[in-house]
């Protein structure tokens, strides 16, 4: 089967163990006409080598730097509205966290669906990306099944690791 053919999926993250859980879905990948976009770091660049053209960055940034973050997220929501145009996704899949975040409501407005997996590291309180993205995902995934008292309709289907 062709990209033609394929629905289009978006796989976004942030860097570091969210991009982690987000590339232990590599074996599914490849069943749709896929991009992934997550942050430029020097540790993921060489992310380019292996997935050439499906792969694009947003501008790192974090809450630990409160003065730049918030031009930064800025400057990713005009990104992610680029991409998100540029590729027109059915599906939105994300691990979080804030780089996922303008993504999936962008997506939303469009009509993409939304799968959200809320990160292995939490077993017993909500993320702030989850409590944002749970009242608009279509599939919102735990990977801890004492996690489904947090989120009732969410689904429990184990760790991705």
């Amino acid at each position: 089967m062709n990209n033609t053919n394929k629905k289009k999926a978006l796989f976004i993250s942030s860097t570091g163990g969210h991009l982690k859980e987000l590339l232990q879905l590599e074996s599914i990948f490849n069943k749709f006409d896929y991009r992934i976009i997550t942050e430029k770091t020097g540790n993921n660049v060489n992310l380019k080598k292996k997935y050439g053209k499906k792969i694009s960055f947003l501008i790192y940034g974090t809450k630990d730097h409160m003065l730049t973050y918030p031009f930064k997220l800025l400057i990713n929501c005009f990104i992610s509205l680029f991409q998100f145009i540029k590729f027109r996704p059915k599906y939105i899949i994300t691990t979080g966290t804030h780089t996922a975040g303008p993504m999936c409501y962008i997506g939303k407005i469009f009509g993409s669906k939304i799968i959200y997996i809320e990160t292995f590291a939490n077993s017993q309180t909500k993320t702030v990306a989850g409590k944002l993205i749970y009242p608009i995902a279509d599939l919102f995934i735990v990977q801890w099944e004492s996690m489904l008292k947090l989120y009732p309709k969410a689904k429990y289907f184990g760790g991705v690791f």
